[in-house]
């Protein structure tokens, strides 16, 4: 979400690369498996994006809201909402590095591939606490500890993936409990010389 010099709004118009939709909806699937979802909860997006990841969530709750600090990544996603004509959907700016903090009440927050661009991670799992309703779920997906080498630029990137274990104790200090983490999906990635690298995407879950 903390965009620093990369220009996620630049990038908007061609955020929906085939591999991109690929990992973002089998992480869709696997937050659906592992997330008891209900048709009267309230979900949150954060780092939506284009609505990738939940989109496909959207039959199985109440109402989706989409929060990103890219207002290029929320007009493609509004699009997609108006051309679908879904109506429990919709957006929100926000920007932590100016302060903003997350709002609302939801039953449910997910997150995918954005929480490395987050500089201190362990004050905004205390933000989705707080914006959970008790009992409420979360699910977060993002990288394994790399070496650098996921991204072109690293322009933005404050983690180069996470470390399960530590993460995982983040959440708890965040006031989760029940957290537990799993392997979500890989991502093929070609480095320079054109040889395939493979990255691990986790999901850790838990409730407030």
């Amino acid at each position: 979400m903390d965009q620093a010099k990369r220009d996620f709004d630049k990038e908007a118009a061609t955020w929906d690369a085939p591999a991109r939709v690929k990992i973002a909806g089998e992480i869709s699937k696997v937050i659906a498996e592992h997330l008891q979802l209900r048709p009267d909860m309230d979900l949150l997006d954060f780092g939506c994006g284009t609505g990738l990841v939940s989109l496909p969530l959207t039959s199985a709750v109440h109402s989706v809201t989409g929060l990103d600090s890219s207002k290029g990544m929320l007009e493609v996603f509004a699009n997609k909402i108006q051309s679908g004509q879904r109506s429990n959907l919709k957006t929100l700016h926000l920007d932590l590095t100016k302060g903003e903090a997350v709002s609302g009440s939801y039953h449910a927050i997910i997150s995918s591939m954005t929480l490395h661009h987050v500089q201190d991670t362990l004050a905004l799992l205390k933000q989705f606490n707080r914006a959970l309703h008790p009992g409420g779920q979360i699910a977060i997906a993002d990288l394994d500890e790399e070496d650098g080498r996921f991204h072109d630029s690293n322009e933005g990137v404050f983690h180069f993936g996470f470390n399960r274990e530590k993460l995982s104790a983040l959440f708890v200090e965040a006031g989760f409990t029940g957290v537990s983490s799993l392997t979500a999906t890989q991502m093929h990635k070609p480095d320079a010389q054109g040889r395939d690298r493979v990255f691990s995407i986790f999901l850790i879950t838990g409730r407030r």
